[in-house]
């Protein structure tokens, strides 16, 4: 008797390892048809009129910087480029506080992105890579801030995607907003300055832009350090 009970139990284990495989299928094929849709509305979805977004932020009050925030986390999020979101910034709140709510919608933007690609698409990917993107996935998850750093600063895809992708790998959620905030900082001030003189030109203190040039100057020394210690490391 002891020994036919493990034979009953084993169909039923073969059954809840499939269910749990369809299961992540339609997972990430739900995150597939979400990023579909947010391409698909990115191509279709009118421009707004960057004239009328001082006006609405003077509407708002107060309430503008948080808005400010959860508005560009939540465009971030559809995929829509952060130039953009970080011009707009510059152009209603200045260079410096631009830049700030653009780094603030940025991390944000990051967190979501990581979540929802975590919940949706991570169980698919762990079950299915195999050999050299089983590799590829145990490199991302040993990343540590300088490694999200260089993936960020490479020109590889929007800024909402990466954070989808990287929530489908086993990386870490920490190193990865440090990483992205850190990767952010030196475009986020340069382009809030361009959006500001572009709104106001006799108004702006390019010296303002500054902190762009020594977040271009961290970010080049952390990159380097990282990348002279994965040559030096044994493979």
């Amino acid at each position: 008797m002891t020994g036919a009970a493990p034979r009953r139990r084993r169909p039923d284990l073969r059954r809840l390892v499939r269910l749990l495989g369809q299961r992540s299928a339609r997972r990430f094929t739900l995150l597939l048809a979400l990023l579909a849709g947010f391409a698909l509305l990115l191509l279709l979805a009118p421009r707004p009129d960057p004239a009328q977004l001082p006006r609405l932020a003077d509407s708002l009050g107060g309430y503008a910087p948080p808005a400010a925030i959860v508005a560009g986390a939540l465009l971030l999020v559809a995929l829509v480029p952060r130039t953009f979101v970080t011009l707009a910034a510059g152009a209603v709140f200045g260079p410096l506080e631009g830049a700030a709510y653009a780094l603030g919608a940025a991390l944000l933007a990051a967190a979501i992105g990581f979540a929802v690609g975590r919940l949706l698409g991570r169980d698919f990917v762990a079950e299915r890579v195999r050999g050299r993107l089983a590799r590829l996935d145990g490199w991302f998850t040993r990343q540590s801030v300088p490694g999200v750093i260089t993936v960020r600063l490479l020109p590889i895809a929007s800024f909402g995607l990466v954070s989808y992708g990287y929530g489908t790998t086993g990386a870490r959620l920490l190193p990865f907003l440090a990483g992205s905030v850190i990767a952010s900082a030196p475009t986020a001030f340069g382009y809030a300055a361009i959006g500001a003189a572009v709104s106001s030109p006799g108004d702006v203190n390019w010296y303002a832009a500054a902190p762009a040039s020594l977040g271009l100057i961290a970010s080049v020394v952390i990159i380097t350090r990282w990348w002279r210690a994965q040559r030096s490391a044994p493979r």
